[in-house]
């Protein structure tokens, strides 16, 4: 008995010790001229963190150790662009199943119509070859967070798709039920386009349009907001915005998917993503370049600069100064005055690397669908000041073994 309870003392030691410790309280309250005026709020601004540090065996094997901030699955906000990635995880995927000869990333992609309101591809402007491919839909979405290219992937995947891998995988608080930027909504979210696909002049596979009767219903919180929102009409509505209808990618599921693209040998076989040496190669490269780096598809200034889509650390600074020691494996999303940024940070001089996700909300006149948030003056900044209090928390933080992060950097 008296074992017990001294077990049962110790485990709650413990447990108080390990709350006390945790690091992004510590940042947050340690820095109020950063964090003061967003803390005093934490209803309105609606921040929840999960920071990930990862600790190397002799081996090189890496081990987790996680702590959060808020982190709530059932609060919802709006995930905005962060679905496009496991869109694209996704779709990569359908391509490995299908296993057709012929029928690969690059192949010509010609997206046909057959429902109200669903729109024609034939063309690409910004690839080699002016034809639209998966490989490229997946570096505009990866470098400059492109709608269409998300929509087109969206559309090859399929809902019923999408949200059966989601399940599949574990990740039980999310649903992606819908394209974005086009007021996707009613029956148009249940179809999606039929698809062409061809190697040179030769057709290799028609995907056929598709239809999902499936609802996705989840328990969430905080899906009725605000004070009146403008709708597709640009007029004003005096009652609060409903979210009822719109995608969720919980924070938690956010950052899990991401340590399962980066280290999918830390996890058993079931879930790991069905990826290719050369489809995981394509996301890494793409999901760390700066837009003013790449070539078909290219982006230049003033429109487009190295920061475009790094929030944390950087806080999509046009004038932004890039550290060449740090790499960014990101996906970001804004929309509706939320602003996400989901993460894994490399430091190979100083032996750095960590996994980092965030939400902020700011939407001071409580009114949705306004474009009058204030990104630039709370959110920006905020995800900007965690990303380097946490990188610096890392520089102070000693490791056992030095990670080998060689790889990223050849």
């Amino acid at each position: 008995m008296k074992n017990l309870k001294l077990i049962i003392i110790l485990t709650i030691m413990i447990q108080v010790s390990a709350k006390a410790q945790n690091p992004i309280e510590e940042i947050l309250n340690n820095n109020p001229d950063l964090f003061k005026s967003v803390l005093e709020d934490p209803n309105h601004k609606e921040v929840q963190i999960i920071y990930t540090q990862i600790n190397r065996d002799k081996h090189q094997k890496p081990h987790f150790i996680t702590y959060s901030y808020q982190l709530d699955a059932q609060h919802y906000f709006y995930p905005a662009s962060t679905v496009k990635l496991p869109t694209a995880i996704f779709a990569l995927e359908k391509l490995n199943e299908l296993k057709i000869k012929g029928l690969n990333k690059s192949s010509i992609m010609l997206t046909d119509s057959a429902f109200v309101g669903q729109t024609k591809v034939t063309k690409d402007s910004t690839a080699k070859n002016s034809l639209p491919s998966i490989v490229n839909y997946i570096k505009k979405i990866l470098l400059v967070s492109d709608n269409d290219a998300f929509n087109r992937l969206y559309e090859f995947t399929d809902r019923k798709t999408i949200n059966q891998k989601l399940k599949d995988y574990g990740f039980k608080n999310s649903r992606i039920i819908n394209r974005l930027a086009i007021g996707d909504a009613g029956e148009s979210v249940r179809h999606t386009n039929p698809i062409n696909f061809y190697d040179g002049d030769q057709l290799v596979y028609q995907k056929p349009p598709a239809y999902d009767a499936n609802d996705y219903p989840l328990e969430l919180n905080h899906l009725i907001r605000g004070k009146a929102y403008l709708n597709t009409n640009d007029q004003l509505i005096n009652e609060p915005f409903d979210f009822t209808g719109k995608n969720v990618f919980a924070l938690a599921d956010q950052q899990e998917l991401m340590k399962r693209l980066f280290f999918p040998d830390a996890f058993p076989k079931s879930k790991r993503f069905n990826l290719t040496d050369d489809d995981y190669r394509l996301l890494y490269k793409y999901m760390s370049m700066y837009p003013t780096d790449s070539e078909n598809p290219t982006y230049s200034r003033p429109d487009y600069f190295p920061a475009y889509c790094k929030f944390l650390f950087y806080g999509a600074d046009p004038k932004a100064e890039i550290n060449p020691n740090i790499k960014i494996f990101n996906k970001v999303g804004d929309s509706y005055g939320y602003t996400i940024d989901n993460s894994y940070f490399i430091d190979q001089k100083n032996g750095i690397e960590f996994f980092l996700a965030a939400v902020i909300q700011s939407n001071d006149n409580d009114i949705y669908n306004d474009n009058h948030y204030e990104y630039d003056t709370v959110c920006f900044p905020f995800l900007k000041n965690l990303g380097q209090k946490i990188y610096e928390n890392e520089l102070k933080r000693g490791k056992k073994y030095t990670p080998d992060l060689s790889k990223w950097f050849e």
